[in-house]
């Protein structure tokens, strides 16, 4: 692991391996995106046809630059900025540059580029015989090069090169006005230690910048000349370790990092070890590597540190310990393998041309403590009586046995009179085999059970008889324990009887006599602490510490003996004096001392004390500073306080400023208009948020003239507006969309007019709703989604009120004040409806396609009804998160579709209630269409129980299309048995104009509605009455009375096949609009329908009820259920036997239920409101808010006209007669 930029270098010279191909692999594995190379660049041998620019990333080069024998034209070094020369070419170079050109072909190195270049912090610069090599003689090397020293050594290198450009003053490294050399030394003032930035004396770099800076900080520095601390250059990283005033102990720093290189990280590489507080690649000699709490560190060896040397015998090199190899077991502290001791190796082997081994070289086995192996020794010295050069041996694994199994063999060794392993305390496996030893003793003793893991298995035999060793008196020593001993002497104890002294068994410590004086601890004496006074009869100390004498030798602090009593140690609060009593006891001087003391009073201090100040006087000191901090600190505050204040009130100031453009006529209601005229020098564009049809969005800032507050704003810069509008047009406009303040719109703060008219507006940083709901799908809950609905309707809605169209909406055109606020944005563009006009014609070159009502895409009218389809797609991705409205299909074939019915399909969260009010946003005739007071209403309710309405689930598993599944056919409602439907549609279709009663509608806010067209309910308010059911509510239409009606259609088998290349098509652009000016092609035959986009849905098993004529309208207080009651289909339109109605007729079969009297709508009124609050229980349908009660007259039978044929461009679409033909007769007007 390496950290991010940082790679290693090389040392291989002028030495190349493999062709220049397999070179420049290599060089290119190492280097890519690498910044610091911790190391050496090498580049060797590279050819003109490769590609270096991988080299353009490297910062830094911790060693030295070999640059030798390449063909290449430029070196792509121009982001080098330091080479730091921890390793030198040749001893003395961090720079080296020779022979990179081929003699026999133009290619050579022409430019070093260097460019970025400031500092070699050591070593020198060599480059040489670069034949074609230019502008190294023009570098001002003593710039860069740390060491003045030094002589830059730059000779036979191009000649015919160019001269700098002119602006470089002489020092380049290439011929343009970019090759100019940076100098950060020489030009510097006197008072600068190292680099600068300037000429001038307070522009010089930090001490531990190097190669320069832009700044005098060390957070300014282009590279750092000792460490590098998370962009601070420091002279030391954080160490692991700081000293603690108080404590005088050194404490582990929380906020430790290491030396990498030139970096402090945190965490070194894993494959590299810790040594105190760098990074190293291994422990240095007197050091081993340990691993604690996961990490690798270096400590100090007791001793030898660690030491692993290979073995002798089977699997190993050598057979013996012989002369040829006994110095390789030097400071070995562990034997991978066995260790022999034959014959030939002690006596030297003729044959093999192996000498005698000197006895004494066997000193070199002391220091080792462990054998993995075996031990065998069949010959030893004839001078030596013991074994005792294995006297640290401590264990003897047996991972491989000799022989027959023996991990300790000795044998026929005649001079051995006791074994002398003293240190010896386990054998791990194996049998012990000790025979044909003559003089050995002492080996009966030993408690060899002890010694092994498992049984111990002994074979010892033929040695000195036990009987003889004890009457010779070669017995353990008293001091030893029953466990045995190794040979004589106290040191030779496997264990001691009384109490051991560095490994030698003694009678007792030095508890009250002898020096030092002693304590024990399990078994091992132990010296007292330094400062214990020796006691003589009695014991000095129970423990090693300073605070365990019984009495001190000079001083007691507290519980520690001391030396000397402190003097002037710093404490919490200053420097700490005390004096000795009378009882060697440290007591603290006066408060006033300054210089230590000699006793407790005021007089007794050393040197001029403080000056005594009276109690009251010091009481009044301390009070009167808490109050001042105090004041300071509330003065601070207040102040503080008062300039938020002014700066809120300042922009409140700016925000509500403004002028009528023109007086209000008496009789109107008095406009407080608040949108501004803004100067082009109070605006400053930052970066673009994003792009539309009308132009440019811009992050940017308002300063008003002569004050220094900023006031983050969004600008829209419009595109194509020719400035030649008088003023008085912009102001109008102006004035009626900055009069437009609503919580749920974006609200306009002025206008800035010149070459290029500017909106501004308020900034709103979460953006829009369409990449809200795609970023965080997973997080958006019925709840808010429901309370966007309500948000963006009734912001429509005061629109509506203000006469203002937007032409526009889109998820994309609503904005996100907070995740729970949305305003509905970009209205400001499109044209104003003043009270006299309804409707008006527009010509755009975009216009958003799938977005726009069927009536805007082919007469160019635009009303609120219009505005009411863009709402039911604004929903549509709303609800399926961000999705493409008509995703797949050709812009010019979306009209087409939906004439013939098409409509999108209902989202996967949404319930047949929500749906079915995105269904009656896309009706085909406008005045059916609910208004934005009644969506807002119809969610207001919803909102109030969200789950009921929208479904979302946790990651719904996604299934392919397929079709619908077909529902059980439950019993006919009595009285349709057997009679052909005349509004059931095909599979797939929903028909958009259902017979329905003739009742009028009473329009709001001026609009025009058609009669017996309600467009108000959603599908939960269709109820069934009587036996044969009814249609209520919103879906109560007028049937058709033309050839091509929906409810006859077939259902249609695929969509209209795209049209040939190079036909004359649409313009599409990526926010999916279209050109109008560009002939869409040809509409199908008329028949209004819709078609759910991917799934097909009978309208009555979508609504959940069978669909019938002429049924009085249910009491809206009932409670609903759906149904799903299919009706037979008619195979063909004679047996239906008439299709056509007069305008305004009913079906004229008698109701089923008796005729209502003319107190029912009152009654029905009283019943709701009694009702209203009992609505979560009964689940009755709320009337829609602040809507007037409309009487609906009554249904009378009329006749049936029989079939005709009609021409088909009867109910072509784009017949502007066909919109009024498709309405029932106009009744009352209310």
């Amino acid at each position: 692991w390496w950290p991010r930029g940082v790679c290693a270098g090389t040392l291989n010279g002028l030495s190349v391996t493999g062709d220049a191909q397999h070179q420049y692999q290599t060089l290119h594995k190492m280097y890519n995106n690498c910044e610091i190379v911790m190391g050496n660049l090498e580049i060797v041998l590279i050819d003109h046809t490769q590609d270096l620019s991988f080299l353009q990333t490297i910062r830094e080069v911790t060693g030295y630059i070999l640059i030798a024998m390449n063909v290449f034209a430029a070196l792509p070094l121009q982001n080098l900025r330091v080479i730091r020369g921890t390793q030198f070419y040749e001893d003395k170079f961090a720079l080296f540059v020779l022979l990179n050109y081929n003699p026999n072909t133009t290619h050579a190195l022409r430019q070093l580029g260097l460019n970025q270049l400031t500092e070699i912090l050591a070593g020198g610069v060599y480059i040489e015989k670069n034949a074609q090599l230019c502008h190294v003689d023009t570098v001002e090397w003593r710039d860069i090069m740390r060491d003045p020293r030094l002589e830059p050594l730059v000779r036979d290198n191009g000649r015919a090169c160019p001269p700098c450009h002119e602006s470089c003053a002489g020092h380049c490294w290439g011929p343009g006005p970019e090759d100019c050399q940076k100098l950060t030394k020489t030009i510097c003032a006197p008072q600068c230690n190292g680099r600068c930035f300037g000429r001038a004396p307070n522009e010089c770099c930090h001490e531990e910048c190097a190669g320069g800076c832009t700044g005098p900080l060390r957070t300014h520095c282009f590279a750092c000349r000792h460490f590098n601390d998370s962009g601070s250059c420091v002279p030391l990283c954080p160490q692991p370790l700081i000293y603690n005033k108080l404590t005088f102990q050194l404490e582990p720093n929380p906020d430790t990092k290491y030396q990498y290189g030139g970096v402090c990280v945190r965490q070194c590489p894993h494959n590299f070890v810790v040594d105190q507080s760098s990074c190293v690649r291994a422990c240095p000699n007197d050091k081993m590597e340990v691993e604690k709490n996961g990490l690798k560190i270096c400590e100090p060896c007791a001793g030898l540190c660690p030491k692993a040397c290979e073995g002798t015998g089977a699997g190993s090199k050598y057979q013996t310990v012989d002369s040829s190899n006994i110095d390789t077991f030097i400071n070995c502290t562990k034997i991978l393998g066995n260790l022999d001791f034959l014959i030939t190796g002690l006596e030297g082997d003729p044959w093999r041309n192996i000498s005698a081994l000197d006895p004494e070289k066997l000193n070199v086995f002391r220091t080792v403590r462990e054998i993995t192996g075996y031990l065998n020794i069949q010959s030893w010295p004839k001078h030596m009586h013991n074994f005792s050069v294995f006297s640290n041996l401590e264990t003897i694994g047996g991972r491989s046995l000799y022989n027959r199994g023996f991990s300790l063999l000795i044998m026929k060794n005649e001079n051995v009179t006791s074994l002398g392993l003293r240190s010896l305390r386990e054998v791990s496996a194996g049998r012990v085999y000790i025979t044909e030893n003559r003089r050995l003793c002492f080996l009966h003793t030993v408690h060899w059970a002890a010694l092994s893991r498992s049984r111990a298995d002994l074979d010892i035999r033929n040695n000195r008889p036990r009987s003889k060793c004890q009457q010779e008196g070669k017995v353990c020593d008293p001091l030893c324990s029953a466990e045995g001993c190794w040979g004589p002497g106290p040191g030779q104890c496997l264990s001691c009887r009384f109490y051991s002294r560095r490994g030698v068994c003694v009678p007792t410590c030095r508890f009250t006599e002898g020096d030092p004086r002693e304590f024990s601890q399990g078994g091992e004496c132990t010296e007292c602490h330094p400062e214990c006074e020796r006691i003589d009869g009695g014991a000095t100390c129970n423990g090693s510490g300073a605070d365990t004498c019984t009495r001190c030798a000079h001083y007691r602090d507290g519980p520690h003996c001391v030396e000397r009593c402190p003097d002037g140690v710093l404490g919490e609060r200053g420097p700490i004096y005390k004096f000795p009593d009378g009882s060697r006891e440290c007591r603290p001087c006066h408060e006033n001392c300054t210089r230590g003391c000699v006793g407790p009073l005021l007089r007794d201090c050393l040197g001029d004390p403080l000056p005594v100040r009276a109690p009251t006087l010091i009481a009044v000191m301390v009070v009167g500073a808490v109050f001042l901090s105090c004041s300071l600190v509330l003065l601070a505050l207040l102040y503080w306080r008062g300039k938020k204040i002014q700066k809120k009130r300042a922009m409140r100031r700016y925000l509500e400023r403004g002028e009528s453009l023109e007086p209000l006529d008496p009789s109107e209601k008095a406009n407080k208009v608040l949108a501004r005229i803004f100067k082009e020098s109070e605006l400053k564009r930052l970066k673009v948020l994003g792009s539309g049809v009308f132009g440019t969005v811009h992050k940017g800032i308002w300063i008003p003239d002569g004050d220094s507050i900023k006031i983050p704003v969004s600008i829209k810069v419009i595109q194509g507006w020719s400035g030649q509008q008088s003023f008085h047009a912009v102001t109008d406009h102006m004035l009626a969309i900055g009069s437009l303040d609503h919580s749920y719109i974006v609200r306009l703060l002025g206008i800035c007019p010149g070459p290029q008219l500017q909106l501004v507006t308020q900034l709103l940083p979460l953006g829009s709703l369409l990449d809200y709901v795609r970023k965080n799908r997973g997080a958006i809950s019925p709840q808010l989604l429901l309370n966007w609905c309500v948000q963006v309707a009734k912001g429509m809605y005061y629109l509506e009120e203000h006469r203002m169209v937007h032409r526009n909406l889109a998820a994309r055109n609503v904005l996100l004040k907070s995740p729970s606020q949305a305003q509905v944005a970009d209205f400001g563009i499109a044209d104003l409806l003043y009270p006299d006009d309804k409707k008006y014609f527009y010509n755009e070159l975009k216009t958003p396609i799938k977005w726009m009502a069927l009536e805007s895409i082919h007469f160019g009218k635009y009303a609120h009804q219009s505005d009411v389809w863009s709402y039911g797609v604004t929903l549509w991705e709303m609800m399926t998160f961000g999705a493409e409205p008509y995703a797949g299909i050709r812009l010019a074939e979306v009209p087409d579709l939906l004439e013939k019915g098409e409509r999108l399909s209902q989202p996967q969260i949404c319930t047949i209630d929500v749906y079915m009010v995105m269904v009656k946003c896309w009706m085909i005739d406008e005045n059916i269409r609910p208004t934005f007071k009644e969506l807002a209403n119809e969610f207001t309710r919803m909102a109030r129980d969200p789950p009921r309405y929208l479904v979302i689930k946790v990651s719904p598993p996604k299934t392919p299309p397929g079709p619908p599944r077909t529902p059980p056919n439950p019993p006919e409602l009595p009285g349709h048995q057997g009679d052909p439907s005349l509004l059931s549609a095909p599979a797939g279709y929903i028909p958009m104009n259902q017979p329905g009663l003739g009742c009028a509608r009473q329009g709001s806010l001026g609009r025009t509605v058609s009669e017996c067209s309600e467009g108000r309910g959603t599908a939960s308010e269709l109820e069934l009455g009587g036996s044969g059911g009814s249609l209520g509510g919103s879906l109560c239409r007028s049937l058709r009375s033309r050839g091509g009606d929906s409810a006859y259609l077939s259902q249609r088998e695929s969509l209209q096949p795209p049209p040939a290349p190079g036909s004359e098509g649409s313009e599409e652009d990526p926010n999916g609009y279209v050109s109008p000016t560009r002939a869409l092609p040809g509409r199908g035959p008329g028949g209004c329908h819709i078609g759910l986009l991917g799934v097909s849905v009978p309208l009555d098993g979508v609504l959940g009820f069978p669909l019938s004529l002429g049924e009085d309208e249910e009491d809206e207080d009932e409670e609903y259920e759906y149904m799903n009651r299919p009706r037979p289909r008619p195979a063909s339109l004679e047996e239906l036997g008439y299709e056509y109605m007069e305008l305004g007729g009913c079906d004229p079969r008698p109701t089923a239920g008796a005729p209502r009297s003319e107190q029912e709508p009152a009654e029905e009124e009283e019943e709701e409101d009694e009702g209203e609050e009992d609505y979560e229980y009964m689940n009755k349908q709320p009337r829609y808010e602040e809507m007037e009660a409309v009487p609906r007259p009554r249904c009378r039978p009329l006749p049936m006209k029989a079939l005709r044929s009609l021409e088909a461009s009867d109910c072509a679409f784009d017949n502007p007669d066909y919109w009024h033909s498709r309405l029932f007769a106009k009744g009352r007007r209310t």
